[in-house]
């Protein structure tokens, strides 16, 4: 049976050309995006759970001179598995403005130390393991493969970025207390707004992030709430990251935003959402600038 007939197309991102009001910082990094095709070029894997409009590099380099961000990591979207090939086309294209976080196969051992330096070279600087959003949810935390696929990553001094609802795992502190890599957690958490911030799992984030054991993408606020812009619901989830550990996190668009299933915002408004909740100049410098240079290996910008 062809899997892709239950692949539903996802709604396209908002094309108005308009820049925010916010100006980012010189050096700024779009932490989360994904490269969609062409499918054409590049097809989509069969057992994939929805399907993408071609987003592709030009539309996305288009997006970042619109919203005057300079460079980007590019993240391995779903509907690819562990086919890098359009991501690693991206970074191979852009080495001075791209980095990428890839996803291999749940079977350390079927890549060897050469692809992983091969996939170094072209600019991955971590590898992606989804907990949701799969075809197949059910097996939950496979604690011990993600330590073995730490231990593989661990000499390149890569990150592992989890896509998981941090308040499903109220022990999340104690099961990540010795991990052997940094962690990156995507869409703060994502954990569901109503689930608050004194939810265990989310407050085990909070530890891990005061530890400085982990790293938070502020991205996806609409994917965490139920309300539109300037989704008011999840601002707390934003503060106590931020009263947490400014300096280990990074900014995000989560542009083409696939999946989402509610009022389609603007990339503009999502900039500019930063002016309020970060109002500290500086400490925005740091998430957009400072912070992804040293998570994603980019170069110090001269002064």
């Amino acid at each position: 049976m062809n899997q892709t007939v239950f692949a539903p197309l996802c709604q396209a991102p908002d094309p108005e050309i308009r820049s925010p009001k916010i100006v980012f910082p010189t050096g700024a990094v779009d932490c989360h995006a994904h490269v969609c095709g062409p499918a054409s070029l590049f097809p989509y894997a069969q057992e994939r759970i929805y399907t993408p409009p071609d987003a592709t590099l030009e539309s996305y380099q288009a997006l970042m001179q619109m919203l005057r961000v300079d460079r980007a990591v590019l993240v391995q979207p779903s509907v690819y598995g562990t086919d890098n090939r359009a991501m690693l086309a991206a970074l191979n294209a852009h080495p001075e403005q791209l980095r990428g976080v890839a996803v291999i196969p749940n079977d350390v051992n079927a890549i060897d130390d050469n692809q992983l330096e091969q996939l170094h070279q072209s600019g991955v600087r971590g590898i992606r393991c989804n907990i949701v959003d799969v075809a197949d949810p059910s097996a939950g935390l496979p604690i011990q493969k993600l330590k073995d696929l730490a231990n593989r990553i661990q000499p390149f001094g890569w990150h592992l970025e989890l896509l998981m609802h941090v308040n499903e795992y109220p022990n999340l502190a104690k099961v990540f207390e010795n991990f052997p890599v940094d962690l990156v957690f995507g869409h703060f958490g994502y954990s569901h707004a109503k689930h608050g911030v004194k939810n265990e799992g989310f407050l085990g984030l909070l530890d891990l992030l005061k530890n400085s054991r982990a790293w938070v993408k502020m991205t996806g606020p609409y994917r965490i709430c139920d309300g539109d812009l300037p989704y008011a619901d999840m601002r707390p989830l934003n503060d106590a990251v931020i009263k947490a550990n400014p300096h280990r996190l990074v900014w995000g668009s989560d542009w083409p935003h696939v999946m989402l299933k509610k009022q389609m915002p603007h990339d503009a408004d999502l900039c500019d959402l930063l002016g309020p909740w970060v109002q500290d100049e500086n400490l925005r410098k740091s998430i957009l600038v400072d912070n992804p240079c040293i998570l994603y290996d980019f170069a110090a910008l001269p002064s």
